[in-house]
């Protein structure tokens, strides 16, 4: 299957499933009354938002590079997560003001069969969402696949809670308002773990010590002989990582012949990591040892 693809499929799925999802539950949390339940539908339909947002994602970063980005237009992913992130946050808002609301004026839910049944049937059907959307994700490194993932699982989770509230709550008339507020702290923390795992890339981040520890043997072995690699930059775009170091080469290695081998580093960078690499090529020794004249005068 062609990868391109899956960030399609998995979206299209979750807003059908999610869309159907949300009817059910909003249904079930008006014949019980219950807030948890109608939060609980709510969030399932932001799922289907961010879907949208995923597959809108997707396509702007199947955009070829062009004169005003000249690295691609792969960040539109990253962008997408942090949409999808902040639009969660205002959903868990809501619904922990409308729980604090309903705690204060001692409403009670009022559950039977069809909200344990409909409970149940989005537990499995969340799961298996996110379950998909985390395979896709691993396939294609879509940083948006991942938020929508995580989106789905927490819809699972805060169902989970639900079905334990349900199952006792005959017995405390504070479990609705209660269950609200843990369904609303769950969505701002998946909130807040999305929009941080976007917004660093966004920032610039470190590169990761497990390739830097992989391409400075990778340099020894292409250019036969021990040389420094240091000075490591990375810069991600999505489908791809833009990277930048230095490399000090011996003093009797000719510009030809170290332009040869950065050549082939950039390429078996290209061919193993999906990584396109600038590098800087440094002699050892200082500059003053081949240009005296710019040596500093004490």
């Amino acid at each position: 299957m062609n990868k391109s693809k899956l960030p399609y499929i998995e979206g299209w799925l979750s807003i059908a499933a999610n869309t159907l999802l949300f009817s059910l539950k909003y249904w079930a949390g008006i014949v019980s009354g219950s807030i948890a339940i109608i939060a609980d539908a709510w969030h399932t339909l932001s799922d289907s938002i961010s879907s949208v947002f995923v597959l809108i994602g997707a396509k702007v970063s199947e955009k070829p590079p062009d004169e005003r980005h000249p690295f691609g237009h792969g960040r539109a992913e990253l962008i997408t997560a942090i949409i999808i992130g902040m639009f969660l946050a205002f959903i868990a808002y809501e619904f922990t003001r409308e729980s604090i609301q309903r705690l204060s004026s001692r409403e009670q839910g009022h559950f039977g069969a069809i909200a344990v049944i409909v409970t149940i049937v989005s537990i499995v059907i969340k799961e298996a969402l996110s379950q998909f959307a985390f395979w896709t994700y691993r396939q294609t490194g879509s940083k948006s696949l991942r938020a929508d993932a995580w989106h789905h699982r927490t819809d699972a989770l805060s169902s989970v809670i639900i079905l334990a509230g349900i199952l006792v709550g005959r017995y405390f008339w504070w479990i609705d308002g209660l269950l609200g507020i843990l369904v609303a702290l769950m969505i701002f923390y998946s909130a807040f773990d999305i929009v941080r795992d976007a917004v660093d890339p966004l920032l610039g981040k470190k590169p990761d010590q497990k390739i830097i520890d992989e391409i400075t043997p990778l340099c020894n072995e292409i250019c036969e002989q021990q040389i420094q690699a240091h000075h490591f930059h990375i810069h991600e775009y999505g489908d791809h990582s833009e990277l930048t170091f230095h490399i000090v080469f011996p003093e009797h290695c000719t510009l030809k012949v170290a332009h040869f081998f950065t050549n082939k580093i950039v390429e078996e960078l290209r061919r193993r990591y999906n990584i396109e690499a600038t590098i800087h090529m440094e002699p050892v020794g200082e500059e003053k040892e081949f240009y005296p004249e710019r040596q500093e005068t004490v």
